[in-house]
Order: C-alpha cells, then sequence, then structure tokens
C-alpha cells in the first residue's frame, strides 16, 4: 500500500531540484540576451556608414531575439510548472494534516432546495467538497459539483475502476492539474463556446489568395531596392495600398481581435490538456470513452486546437504597432488570419463543447482520484441487488479525526425503516451524516471511510437542516412541511434511502407526535428505505405495530458527575436523556 505523505515529499524533492535548474537557465537566457544585444549594437556602431550591412545585421538580431524570447517563454512557463507541482504536493500534505480550511469551499453551490447536498454539508466551510475537490479549472469545479449532486446510480462499477486507475497515476494527474491551474483567463470556457457558436465570418473568399500575393509583391521590392533597382518611393506607395486594403476591415478586425484575444490563452493550455489526455493510455471504460471523443483517426482535437491557439497568437502580435502596422501594410497579417481563423471556426466550433466538455471531466476525475489515492484505506463499495441496501463494518465520516473518531457497523435492508433515538450531543446527527454522505460517495464511486461495505445502490434524500425564511416570509414549520411534500412526491416516481432528523419540530409535542407517527407509516407504507433520528421516544412504539421499522439508538452515561459518550450505535430503545443535566452543569438552572 503507497503511502500518500511519502510520495508528496519524494515528489517535493524531485520538482524543487528541477525548479533550481530550470531558474539556473532563466539567468543564463537573460544574460545571453543582455550579450547579444550589446554586440549588435556595437556592431551597429562600426558598421553605421554601411547601410547594407546594418540592415542584415538588424534583420538578423531581430530573428535571434524572436528565437530567444521564445525559449526564454518557455523557461519561465517550466519554472511555473514546477512552481505549480510544488504547489500541490504541499497542499496535499497540509490536507493530510486536516488543513483544508483555505481551499474554494464551494459555499456558492449550496440549495436548499437540492435532495440532500445542504444537510450533509456537501458545500461550504469544512464540507466534503472543501476536502476533496482539486479542480485546476472552473469547468472542472463545475463538472465536480455535477457529479457529487447527480443522485445518479448508474455504472458505479464503471465509475470505481476509473477513480482506481487515476489513483494510480499520481505524476500524471499531477501535471494534468497543474497545467490546467496554468490556464489564466478572464473568460469562461462557456462564454468562449457561445462566441464561436455564433460568430459570423466577414473576410471574402479572396483571402485566401491575396495577402499571399500582395506578401509576395512586397518581398520583390524589398529585395529590389536592397540592391538599388527601384527607388524607395515605390515601396512608399505600396505601403500605404496595403494600409488601405486592411483598414476596409479594421472595425471587424478589431472586433474579432478583442474576442480572440481574451480565449487564445484558454486554447493555447488547452492544448496541453488534450495532449494529456491523447498520449496517455487508459485502461477503464469509462475514462477511454471519454477520451475517444477527443481523438479521430484524422486529428487529433490537441492538433486541431494548437492550430487554432497558433492563429491568435500571430492576430495578437499587432498589439505591437510597429510591427502590427509593418506586417499588415506589406503582408496584409491581419487578413491573412482572419480568414485562417474563420475557416477554422466554420469547420469546428460545433466541436469545441464536446472538447472542452472532456477536459472539464477528467478535471474533476482527478479529484475524485486524488481522494481515493489520499485514502487508501478507505473501501469500495461491493454493488450488489440483493435485500441488504447498504451493510458496512467499521463505518466512519471522511471528515472526523481517524484518531479520534468511533466506529460502527450498520446494515438495513431494503424497505427497512430504523427509528434512532438518543441524548443530546451522543452522535445521532453525524451518524445520519456519515450514513448519508456514504451514499453518495459510493454512488459517485468513491471508496468510503469503512473496512466493508455491501450496496444495493439507491439515491439519496434528506430533511436534517430546516430554516426559516424571513424573505419569503415563511415560517419554519411551513418550510418543514414544504420540505416533507417534496419528499412524499419524489417517492411517489422513485426509489430512495430517506434520512430525516426531528422531524415537525416546529409544532407541539403532541401534535408532533401523531403526525411523526403517521407520517412515518406514510413512508413504510410506500416501501421506502430509510432512517430518522428524534428525541420523542413514543415514535419508537410504531415498531411494535410495523414489522419494517427497528429501534435503534445512541446514549449518554453519568459517571462520576461526568457525562460520557461512546457514540456507539446500538439496537433499542435510549433511556437515558441528558438536557436536564447539561442546564444543571453549564449553571443555565439551579441543582
Amino acid at each position: 500500500m503507497q503511502n500518500p505523505k511519502e510520495s508528496y515529499l519524494d515528489l517535493i524533492k524531485t520538482y524543487t531540484g528541477q525548479l533550481e535548474k530550470i531558474k539556473s537557465k532563466l539567468i543564463q537566457s537573460s544574460m545571453l540576451r543582455l550579450a547579444i544585444f550589446l554586440a549588435a549594437a556595437f556592431a551597429v556602431y562600426f558598421f553605421w556608414s554601411n547601410s547594407q550591412i546594418v540592415i542584415g545585421i538588424v534583420i538578423a538580431v531581430i530573428i535571434l531575439f524572436l528565437i530567444l524570447v521564445s525559449r526564454h517563454s518557455n523557461l519561465q512557463y517550466k519554472r511555473d510548472f514546477f512552481q505549480q507541482l510544488i504547489q500541490i504536493n504541499e497542499t496535499e500534505m497540509k490536507v493530510l494534516d486536516r488543513q483544508f480550511h483555505d481551499l474554494p469551499d464551494g459555499g456558492n453551490h449550496n440549495n436548499p432546495l437540492h435532495p440532500f447536498s445542504l444537510d450533509i454539508d456537501l458545500f461550504g466551510r469544512g464540507s466534503f467538497y472543501q476536502y476533496i475537490n482539486r479542480s485546476g479549472l472552473k469547468s472542472g469545479e463545475r463538472k465536480l459539483v455535477e457529479l457529487l449532486t447527480a443522485n445518479s446510480i448508474s455504472n458505479i462499477e464503471q465509475k470505481q475502476e476509473a477513480i482506481r486507475e487515476l489513483a494510480d497515476n499520481l505524476e500524471w494527474r499531477q501535471n494534468y492539474l497543474a497545467t490546467a491551474a496554468l490556464v489564466k483567463t478572464t473568460t469562461s470556457s462557456e462564454s468562449i463556446i457561445r462566441w464561436l457558436k455564433n460568430y459570423t465570418g466577414f473576410a471574402p473568399c479572396m483571402m485566401k489568395w491575396l495577402p499571399n500575393l500582395f506578401s509576395a509583391v512586397s518581398l520583390v521590392l524589398f529585395i529590389l531596392i536592397y540592391f538599388d533597382f527601384i527607388p524607395e518611393s515605390v515601396l512608399i506607395g505600396w505601403f500605404f495600398i496595403g494600409l488601405i486594403i486592411t483598414g476596409i476591415y479594421v472595425k471587424k478586425v478589431n472586433s474579432l481581435w478583442d474576442n480572440s484575444g481574451k480565449a487564445q490563452s484558454t486554447f493555447e493550455q488547452y492544448y496541453k490538456l488534450m495532449l494529456l489526455l491523447e498520449k496517455h493510455e487508459f485502461k477503464s471504460e469509462y475514462l477511454k470513452a471519454q477520451q475517444q471523443k477527443i481523438k479521430s483517426e484524422k486529428a487529433n482535437a490537441s492538433g486541431v486546437i494548437k492550430q487554432f491557439s497558433k492563429m491568435l497568437g500571430t492576430l495578437d502580435q499587432r498589439s505591437n504597432l510597429l510591427v502590427g502596422t509593418f506586417m499588415n501594410a506589406f503582408f496584409l497579417s491581419d487578413l491573412r488570419q482572419v480568414y485562417k481563423i474563420e475557416q477554422w471556426i466554420k469547420t469546428n466550433a460545433d466541436k469545441v463543447e464536446e472538447w472542452f466538455d472532456v477536459i472539464a471531466f477528467f478535471d474533476s476525475q482527478n479529484s475524485l482520484g486524488n481522494f481515493s489515492f489520499n485514502h487508501p484505506q478507505y473501501t469500495y463499495a461491493k454493488i450488489t441487488n440483493t435485500r441488504t441496501t447498504f451493510k458496512t463494518t467499521g463505518l466512519a465520516h471522511p471528515l472526523l479525526d481517524p484518531k479520534k473518531a468511533v466506529t460502527n457497523d450498520f446494515e438495513i435492508d431494503n424497505k427497512q425503516f430504523f427509528i434512532i433515538t438518543g441524548a443530546n450531543m451522543a452522535g445521532k446527527s453525524t451518524f445520519l451524516r456519515t450514513v448519508s454522505l456514504s451514499i453518495v460517495m459510493s454512488n459517485v464511486g468513491l471508496p468510503i471511510c469503512a473496512d466493508s461495505v455491501t450496496y444495493t445502490p439507491i439515491k439519496l434524500i434528506t430533511s436534517m437542516r430546516t430554516s426559516d425564511s424571513l424573505t419569503d416570509d415563511e415560517s419554519y414549520f411551513f418550510s418543514e412541511l414544504k420540505r416533507l411534500q417534496f419528499i412524499v412526491n419524489a417517492i411517489k416516481s422513485d426509489t430512495y434511502f430517506i434520512i430525516l432528523d426531528e422531524i415537525l419540530k416546529g409544532t407541539n409535542s403532541t401534535d408532533k407526535a401523531i403526525g411523526s407517527r403517521k407520517f412515518i407509516e406514510k413512508l413504510v407504507g410506500s416501501h421506502s428505505t430509510g432512517i430518522i433520528a428524534t428525541h420523542d421516544l413514543s415514535l419508537c412504539e410504531a415498531a411494535d405495530d410495523l414489522d419494517q421499522v427497528k429501534n435503534y439508538y445512541f446514549d449518554a452515561q453519568i459517571k462520576d458527575d461526568e457525562l460520557f459518550f461512546d457514540y456507539t450505535f446500538k439496537k433499542g430503545i435510549c433511556q437515558n436523556m441528558n438536557a436536564s443535566f447539561l442546564l444543571r452543569k453549564m449553571n443555565i438552572i439551579d441543582a
């Protein structure tokens, strides 16, 4: 069994060494460019009287500088890449020590109308999402949210196989994440997709050949002037002709340039992500099916995306006024690139959305694989189709400190309903959230914090955390009734595992007891499976009349005038309540 912490320490050491080498090369690159500049300046000064030699030196230096600048940019990217890899491994070291509260918490994804997400702390500070999310892209974050909230019970075994495979490919996962994290853009992938789909071209068909012809004439004129065969006035006239042709389309080109500039960084980085996906040999069918969407016999998506990125990058050179003016006047560079870009959009716009979706999919799957790698002791559910809905041994909540967490065995059959009683702070609510999250994790394909798991897949629905709404002028009781109505409507058309925590809290004790009993009878009559936690011991009498209902409890004991909890799930009805003891112990009431 691979030790995650040792693996991360080894990678930090390796990447730190590689980073130092890259930094050394960057210093050498800077010094080399400075030396060439000084040498060129001296040469120009020395040969100033010979214009032909000076022009030749300037052209040679410009070409050499472009090569060196490109090399320097590549070195800078490698430096940033290794810095990102080091940060990734340092983050994992902190998370293994339960220091993860500074990571994005996804609180904006909380939805009180969702079947379970708000009740089980799926999002927000200290949430499971904050603990598991390692997405490098915003689209990957959204895809991860979709996976966690989908409530889907399909293809679980295929999902498990995919997560296992990614868990075993640590360095590939981190390379993918580091590449994704370096995507710097203010424009979302959704905006780019909309722009491509709605784009209307304007470059006429003659732009397929006119810029090439114009460029050829310009080169001939340069050569003729260089050897003094024609006067410079001819070249000046040709310069203004080029500007006039370009100026006819300048407003539309500017609009395209503005949009393409926002997208260029995304395509440049997505090309690298696609290349990582295409080159890797996946084994699980679940991952191979996604990979195939960006691969074809004609051309892989990475090559097509790289081509587009280069087109956008070339068009962006017009941002340099001197270079842009020169290139447009003599080579019609804007119109050449616009025509190529528009032809690319015409051919590939409809494919980009699927390609981007594949990238987001793997970005989200990386989080799942990373979670599995970090918890090699966790267990993947054995998927069955038996009368046993959920059976685990050594079950605990994944966010609890494993050194302190108390594990429990738990088994519930299809169409059974457990009523759990217990003292305050005895562990009822934590247990409900543990079972709920374990079901969600199993449906996603993740291993859960247990020694063994047997599971017949089922969707989850909960009512554990209801609040009144001043905005909607709703009382607490009415909000709770709406939630229960939501559950009743849901089980009419599908099968759910239902988890309830102290229902009908917003009414008086007698009314609550009667209503809760009738609601339990309705759930049992619908052949639902689930758990309800309550302080109302009268509700336990339902087990006397309904074979499907069983009683369990968490208790508290008072020893030497101190409260003691064992947090153990037990069969039966709780007899020890502790509210009055706690009130007295905290000097809220008199002894």
